[in-house]
């Protein structure tokens, strides 16, 4: 019990820390926007979601899904003709875990010895096939364990993006695909969801390191970034109506619909048959006078605190790489190059047999 051990090295402080995060979502929500967004920040030290700060440090995305004209797009897009962070390595291209990819993967992170995190878009590009013999939880859970061990070894953040199962689920664990190997191996899993109201996504997150949270969003596509909307989620999820409602009762615990519409201005007729359902659906709580309060009033917090991150600076390591040696052997690169004309473009590329060097990504 005397033993001291160091606190996670945290990529997004509160979001995602050193080990396995398992990223899902249903197609078409936006997880690569999300996964690309988050390395963007990480790998120039900016704000996660536009609200939380990172500390700077290499980042390898792998845009296995993607071509090199569409990677080129979003990256033009998100960066808006701002240079790309010298500290991010892009590739559309790694082999399979069980065909050598895990060791490709370990020779970046050997060369790259700050690194903060890594991506996988997506993790069924890599996994590979099963061995024979195994039964699909056990197949799931050695995939996984690969990909656990390299996370381990170099104290990284590995970013798996992954689906969802079409059949809903009221645990959002649940809804992640493939067998509870997926989700029992990983340290963190993450939900990504369509949501209603204001919000255009609520995140869902829990793990061995993370505190079970839920978090709304909104997309930006002028400019294809997820942003963090302030206060309780469930606010930007109600219809209008509701939730003023909430915000109103939530600073004023014990109010009757008669104050609450006075202090909302909606129509008391209005306020009088929506609290009672509110209170049925578990958004209010009401005592036996007919007064309300939110069912997190007796929270002193709403949000949890996000622990600090230990400074780890970016420092120049990569010399080798810039010389033209391969830092990811067996992985095609896809450089992002700035131009102040058009903005970041990606040269088309044609894989040619044989292994491909990984190019660091730098401003020009």
């Amino acid at each position: 019990m005397a033993t001291t051990f160091p606190e996670p090295k945290w990529a997004v402080p509160g979001l995602l820390a050193e080990g396995v995060n398992l990223l899902a979502g249903p197609p078409k929500v936006g997880k690569s926007w999300l996964s690309l967004g988050l390395g963007l920040a990480v790998a120039s030290g900016g704000k996660a979601f536009e609200a939380i700060d990172v500390a700077p440090g290499p980042v390898l995305y792998l845009a296995l899904e993607d071509t090199p004209r569409r990677l080129q797009s979003r990256m033009r897009k998100m960066l808006a003709g701002r240079p790309a962070p010298a500290a991010l390595t892009l590739s559309t291209y790694c082999p399979t875990l069980t065909d050598g990819g895990d060791e490709a993967i370990g020779r970046w992170l050997e060369r790259h010895p700050d690194a903060r995190m890594v991506v996988i878009d997506v993790f069924a590009k890599v996994r590979g096939k099963a061995p024979v013999g195994l039964s699909a939880y056990d197949a799931d859970y050695t995939a996984m364990s690969r990909v656990k061990h390299l996370a381990d070894a170099y104290g990284v953040a590995i970013v798996l993006v992954h689906h969802v199962r079409k059949m809903a689920s009221e645990d959002f664990l649940n809804t992640v695909s493939g067998t509870n190997g997926i989700a029992g191996a990983a340290d963190a899993t993450l939900v990504l969801s369509r949501a209603r109201g204001t919000a255009d996504g609520m995140l869902q997150i829990t793990g061995r390191d993370v505190d079970e949270a839920e978090y709304a969003l909104s997309f930006q596509p002028a400019c294809g970034a997820w942003h963090l909307l302030d206060g309780p989620p469930e606010d930007h999820t109600l219809t209008e109506t509701r939730a003023a409602i909430v915000r109103y009762v939530r600073a004023n615990p014990g109010s009757n619909p008669k104050s609450i519409a006075d202090g909302t201005g909606l129509s008391y007729d209005n306020v009088r048959k929506t609290c009672p359902r509110m209170a049925a659906d578990g958004q209010l709580l009401a005592d036996a006078a007919g007064r309300y309060r939110t069912p997190d009033s007796d929270r002193t917090e709403t949000v949890p605190a996000v622990p600090a991150v230990p400074d780890h600076p970016l420092t120049c390591e990569n010399a080798t790489d810039r010389q033209g040696h391969p830092s990811l052997p067996g992985v095609t690169a896809v450089p992002v190059q700035h131009n102040a004309a058009d903005g970041p473009g990606i040269p088309p590329t044609k894989q040619a047999p044989g292994p491909h060097p990984t190019q660091e990504v730098h401003p020009s």
